[in-house]
C-alpha cells in the first residue's frame, strides 16, 4: 500500500508541476490591478507566488448570491440571510481555509452593467477560473436567461477556459417534479440561445440549489473541484486507500466550509453527503465544548481529531484528521471495521502521500515567487523606475 501510494503521488506530482506555466504567472500579474468596489487590488498575491483562482458570483438582483456566500463560507444560518442588504458594489473575498481550498470570490451586484463601454470586463474575465450565474427559480427567469447568455458569450470570447456554472436557486419551496421541470426548461432555453448564436461548444453545468439544505454545499464542491489541479491525484489516492481497506465510500473534506474537495470514483449519493456534513458538525460542536483548552486556539480540530459513528444499518462512519483543515470521512460495513488496525495503517500511508502532494505545491509556489520577483524587477527597469547610470 505505502509503495503504491508514494509512487502515485510522485508521478502525479510531476503533472502538478506542469500545470503552472510561465504564461500563467505573467497573466495573473497583469490581471492584478482590477477595480473592485471603488478600490484597486494590489499585486501581493502574484508576487508572493500564490495566484488564486477567481470565482465570480453573478446574477440578477435578489437572486441569492450574497446569501450563498454567507452560508457556505461564513457559517451564517439561512434564516439570518433574510436581513442581508442588497449588494451595491463589487465585493472581493479571499477563501484560504486550506492549502487546496484557496481562491477568491467576487460578488457582483445585479444592477451593474458589465458591458458598459466604461467597464473593463475583459480584465475581470481574463483571470477567472469559474463563473457562477445564479437564477432565482421562484421568479420569472426570462431576463435572467438573457443576461446569462450575454455574460457567457462575452466571457467565453475573452477566456475560453472559464468553467460556467448555473445555480438554479431557491428550489426549497418547489416539489421534486417542479424542480426537474424547472431545470429542464432552463437548460433547454439556455442551450437554444447558444445554438442560435452558433456557440454549442460552450459547456455549462446546471445545479439545483438551496441554502436550506446541503445542495448548495454539494454544488460548490463540484465547482471548487474543477479548480484543483491536484484532483486526479487525490481521487487516485482515495481509490487506492478504499480498495485496500474494505471501505465502501470516502470523502476528503474541507472541515471549515464542508466542501468535499475529492472523493473516490464511485457515485456520490446526496444522503451520504448529508451524513458526512452532519458528522463534521457533531465533531466540531463537541470539540468546542470539551476539547478546546485555549480560547484563542481557533478551530477546535487538530491531529488527534477522530470520530466513529455506528449507524442502525450496520454501517460505520469513520472520520480522521488529514491536515489542519482536511479530514477523511469513510463509510464501511461493521465487519470491515473489525480490521481497524489495517485501516489505520493504510490511512497513515494515505496521509503521507497527501503531504507529498502538499510539498509539491509549496515548491511550485516558491518557484512562482522567484519568477514573479524577477518579472517585477524587469518591468520596473523597463518602465524607467530603476535605471542603470552606465
Amino acid at each position: 500500500m505505502s509503495e503504491r501510494v508514494s509512487a502515485l503521488s510522485r508521478e502525479d506530482g510531476d503533472i502538478t508541476m506542469g500545470y503552472y506555466d510561465e504564461e500563467d504567472d505573467l497573466e495573473a500579474f497583469s490581471d492584478a490591478e482590477v477595480g473592485c468596489g471603488g478600490g484597486v487590488l494590489d499585486v501581493s498575491d502574484s508576487l508572493n507566488g500564490e495566484v488564486k483562482p477567481r470565482i465570480l458570483l453573478m446574477g440578477l438582483r435578489r437572486s441569492g448570491k450574497s446569501s450563498i456566500q454567507k452560508v457556505v463560507f461564513h457559517k451564517m444560518s439561512p434564516s439570518e440571510t433574510l436581513f442581508l442588504e442588497s449588494t451595491n458594489k463589487i465585493c472581493r473575498e479571499d477563501v484560504s481555509s486550506s492549502s487546496f481550498v484557496s481562491f477568491q470570490i467576487w460578488d457582483f451586484p445585479g444592477q451593474i452593467d458589465f458591458f458598459d463601454p466604461t467597464f473593463d470586463y475583459e480584465m475581470i474575465f481574463r483571470g477567472t477560473g469559474a463563473l457562477i450565474f445564479v437564477i432565482d427559480s421562484q421568479d420569472d427567469y426570462v431576463e435572467a436567461l438573457r443576461r446569462l447568455h450575454l455574460t457567457v458569450t462575452r466571457a467565453y470570447k475573452v477566456n475560453p477556459d472559464i468553467n460556467f456554472e448555473v445555480f438554479i436557486h431557491k428550489v426549497d419551496g418547489l416539489s421534486d417534479d417542479h424542480k426537474i421541470e424547472k431545470q429542464r426548461d432552463i437548460h433547454k432555453r439556455a442551450n437554444d440561445d447558444l445554438a442560435d448564436a452558433g456557440l454549442e461548444r460552450i459547456h455549462r453545468s446546471f445545479y439545483l440549489t438551496s441554502i436550506y439544505d446541503h445542495s448548495i454545499f454539494e454544488a460548490f464542491s463540484k465547482v471548487v473541484q474543477k479548480l484543483i489541479p491536484q484532483l486526479p491525484t487525490l481521487e487516485n489516492l482515495l481509490n487506492i486507500f478504499i480498495s485496500n481497506s474494505g471501505i465502501e465510500k470516502a470523502f476528503l473534506f474541507d472541515v471549515v466550509s464542508k466542501i468535499y474537495i475529492a472523493t473516490d470514483s464511485s457515485p456520490v449519493d446526496m444522503q451520504t453527503y448529508e451524513l458526512c456534513c452532519d458528522m463534521i458538525d457533531v465533531v466540531i460542536d463537541i470539540s468546542c465544548i470539551y476539547g478546546l483548552t485555549d480560547i484563542d486556539a481557533g478551530l477546535p480540530y487538530d491531529k488527534e481529531s477522530m470520530a466513529i459513528i455506528h449507524l442502525n444499518n450496520s454501517t460505520v462512519m469513520y472520520l480522521k484528521e488529514v491536515t489542519k483543515f482536511l479530514a477523511v470521512v469513510c463509510f464501511l460495513r461493521e465487519e470491515s471495521f473489525e480490521k481497524k488496525g489495517l485501516i489505520d495503517y493504510n490511512f497513515h500511508c494515505f496521509k503521507k502521500a497527501i503531504q507529498e502532494v502538499f510539498d509539491v505545491r509549496v515548491k511550485v509556489q516558491q518557484n512562482r515567487k522567484l519568477l514573479n520577483q524577477r518579472r517585477w524587477s524587469k518591468l520596473t527597469v523597463t518602465n524607467g523606475v530603476l535605471s542603470n547610470p552606465h
